[in-house]
């Protein structure tokens, strides 16, 4: 194999595993260690620059960072990445008059953003400090599109979702709520320089059955159901209530059914268990809420008895897949099952919808209805016309709209400009060394096993009478510092100079986890069974050094180093250092 480049930034970046798997790319642990310094208001900045809305996504991220976490590879459960985000916007100090602010004198260029959601919020931030005047339209009274019309306030109260949204909309957005933007052909007539498109996915997918019609007035669209809650269209429900789908809405919906009045709430899904869409911990919140899940169901009919929904009818099923996993379900013989119900609410999915968007302006849609888009400027291809969240390529989550924002941003910069947005400019990365003594490291690197600590709930009693009142409690600071302690500080690199190295294996011996290894180079199939432990993770690099004196290289596998620093405590030459990476994803602002 050839010596690892660590000049290339990617390099590195994909080691700190947990800022590599989150779309925005939030310095993890940077704001982390802040934390457990109690410098809050700092870790809160932190995360703004990066993911914009660490209050709400603090209590509603979908947590890609966790899953990638190397906690996880010792046995343990991941680090609270997500809780970890609220502790610092819980006990943050002020914090807005370290934001960038709009200029009073603007660069001559307007830019429209239709729909109040993240991505647009996002693109709205990202420009405003440079000048752009600033456009957002919303049929909503408020800005914040799906986080406040489809996440519960019992999981995300308006206080915190009016306060994030507010940092943006006070840069001197021009606002047009209560406007439903009805055609596309129309905006383009306007005197906008580009226009946005962050209008989500708003079609909830239905359910065509027999007694669909029949029975309408009681069988409705997740999506809508939790809108109509959030804006207080609706205030109550049946007492025997059917959720459709496994879902995060779903899930939604049932906790929402239950504080509505639903004294029995049964969610029905029509695959396996294991293949349920929802987050483990949104299903682990809804069974605490003693809210049953029944699966391995598909509907086949609404019941419906004198123009009055009775219930819904359920055939059995098993799954079965082919030699590609392809799933099959298949019936199992057993009799149908029928479940009892005055409400039954259809969440199975959303969709893409541009009623408003012609289809004679250039504009091209293909498959599901999906713009036809480059992947990397979010450009449509009409020129000023870009999109980003779930208008983009369908429903993601919050993380994903941000970070759609924030390269939709930097395409809409350089189109203004006259530029290639192709030509995008390169992340900021920096190594900087951790020495502080001879035995004083300016991180703590001990590795020490702990238990994930338990985010604290409000007890049900009191959630189940007020869909207004937050359940989940967050950490109070100590917790929060000793959950913090947790993370193993993934983005302080072990870095290996060659030209110092005395081969003398200190390192191997030292190393808790064999991670490291001195042996002749080879091809990487070869190489990786050669190690002290086996590199059988693919998807992580070798860190293969050049060829030392011995003709031996050293070779590392990224994948089990914890970053602990042993290697560099014990190295008598220094030729293995520890430093701190620090990569930050290109924002428009950056753009020089």
């Amino acid at each position: 194999m050839k010596p690892t480049n660590i000049n290339n930034p990617e390099y590195f970046h994909k080691v700190v595993d947990c800022q590599y798997a989150c779309p925005a790319h939030t310095p993890v642990p940077e704001y982390i260690r802040l934390i457990a310094a109690e410098r809050y208001t700092e870790a809160y900045m932190v995360n703004w620059e990066s993911n914009v809305f660490p209050g709400i996504l603090g209590r509603t991220c979908d947590r890609p960072c966790e899953p990638a976490c190397r906690r996880g590879r010792i046995e343990e459960e991941p680090v609270a990445i997500c809780r970890l985000k609220r502790v610092a916007a819980d006990n943050k100090g002020e914090v807005k008059s370290r934001m960038p602010q709009a200029p009073e004198k603007k660069n001559g260029k307007k830019i429209a953003l239709i729909g109040g959601g993240p991505a647009s919020l996002t693109v709205a931030r990202d420009l405003a400090p440079l000048g752009y005047e600033i456009h957002l339209y919303d049929d909503w009274h408020k800005g914040g599109g799906m986080m406040r019309s489809q996440i519960p306030a019992f999981r995300l109260p308006e206080s915190v979702l009016d306060e994030e949204v507010n940092y943006i909309l006070e840069m001197g957005i021009h606002t047009h709520f209560n406007h439903y933007v009805s055609s596309m052909k129309e905006m383009l007539e306007k005197d906008y320089d580009a226009i946005f498109v962050g209008t989500g996915a708003p079609k909830g997918r239905d359910l065509i059955l027999p007694g669909r019609e029949e029975g309408a007035k009681n069988i409705h669209i997740g999506i809508e159901f939790l809108a109509n809650v959030a804006f207080s269209h609706v205030d109550k429900i049946g007492k025997k209530v059917i959720i459709l789908g496994g879902g995060n809405t779903a899930m939604d919906c049932c906790r929402t059914s239950r504080r509505l009045g639903g004294d029995e709430v049964t969610v029905v899904v029509r695959s396996p268990f294991e293949e349920m869409k929802a987050s483990p911990w949104e299903i682990e919140d809804a069974r605490a809420e003693d809210i049953p899940i029944l699966n391995n169901m598909p509907p086949k009919e609404f019941v419906v008895e004198n123009g009055r929904l009775k219930g819904v009818i359920f055939e059995k099923v098993r799954a079965e897949y082919d030699e590609n996993g392809r799933r099959k379900l298949v019936p199992t013989g057993e009799p149908d099952v029928f479940i009892e119900a005055d409400d039954v609410i259809i969440a199975i999915g959303q969709d893409n919808a541009f009623p408003w968007i012609e289809r004679d302006l250039g504009i091209e849609f293909g498959k599901w209805d999906i713009p036809v888009l480059d992947k990397v400027s979010f450009q449509s291809t009409l020129p000023q016309v870009f999109f980003g969240g779930d208008a983009a390529f369908g429903p993601e989550n919050i993380i994903t709209a941000v970070a759609h924002g924030h390269q939709a941003a930097i395409s809409i910069d350089l189109y203004c400009q006259g530029k290639d947005i192709l030509d995008r400019p390169s992340p900021m990365t920096n190594l900087i060394h951790q020495k502080m003594g001879i035995h004083e490291w300016s991180y703590d690197s001990a590795v020490v096993d702990d238990l994930r600590y338990k985010v604290p709930h409000e007890v049900k009693s009191i959630t189940l009478t007020n869909r207004k009142i937050e359940v989940e409690l967050g950490f109070d600071p100590p917790t929060g510092f000793k959950e913090a302690q947790r993370c193993l500080n993934c983005d302080i690199q072990t870095v290996f100079t060659a030209s110092t190295c005395i081969e003398c294996d200190a390192c191997v011996d030292i190393c808790p986890t064999s991670c490291i290894t001195f042996t002749e180079n080879g091809e990487e199939e070869d190489l990786r069974t050669r190690l002290s432990a086996p590199a059988e993770n693919k998807t992580q690099d070798l860190y293969v050094s050049e060829v030392l004196p011995t003709k031996r290289v050293m070779v590392k596998d990224e994948d089990v180093c914890l970053h602990c620093g042993l290697c560099a405590e014990r190295c008598p030459t220094s030729a293995w250092d520890m430093q701190k990476f620090l990569y930050n994803v290109t924002k428009a602002s950056k753009i020089l």
